[in-house]
């Protein structure tokens, strides 16, 4: 391959940040360069990617606008399970809404989103886990308030750690000791 050939290519990449090997291999091949795309590709300038944000600073940057809604079960006395909703809200890491249920449907869950934010509360971003209860009822209707999912790979961790404190307060899971039995 001639010098010519390779300082276009390098001149080329520089000049169209945005462009890959294929988009330019493409508009070679239209200026009547016969060159592979993987050759291309060599000779292209390289530069290191723009950072992308971090998981932190989106909930630093966003927190004003920005709710969680989790899920967790409570054991009652009877052995009954509940099911308890918490939207908290990440400004303040304010309980914003909870509710319990023995049944928890999609429409429950849909109801829920709209008695936590009435009106013109609803934040811009509400995470959520990839939870199976959270079907299309609770995303059409999140949709509709104008709020965007943030699907995380991981459970919310500031409604976690709220159910984490649950479970350490809960009296049926304190040990027993001898004071306790008197």
């Amino acid at each position: 391959m001639s010098r010519e050939i390779r300082d276009l290519i390098r001149q080329m990449s520089l000049a169209n940040a945005l462009w890959g090997a294929p988009r330019m291999h493409g508009e070679l091949l239209k200026l009547g360069v016969e060159v592979s795309q993987a050759t291309v590709g060599r000779y292209m300038s390289w530069r290191p990617k723009a950072p992308s944000s971090t998981w932190r600073s989106f909930l630093k940057n966003h927190r004003h606008d920005t709710a969680a809604v989790d899920m967790f079960v409570v054991v009652t006395g009877t052995f009954r399970l509940l099911y308890a909703v918490v939207v908290l809200g990440h400004e303040r890491r304010k309980v914003i809404h909870f509710d319990v249920t023995p049944n928890p449907t999609q429409a429950r869950l849909a109801r829920q989103v709209t008695e936590a934010f009435p009106w013109d509360t609803a934040p811009r971003f509400l995470l959520r886990d990839r939870d199976a209860s959270y079907g299309q009822t609770f995303r059409d209707r999140v949709e509709a308030m104008a709020i965007e999912e943030v699907v995380t790979r991981a459970a919310i961790a500031v409604a976690e750690r709220l159910c984490r404190a649950h479970h350490r307060l809960d009296p049926s899971r304190m040990p027993r000791s001898r004071h306790h039995l008197r």
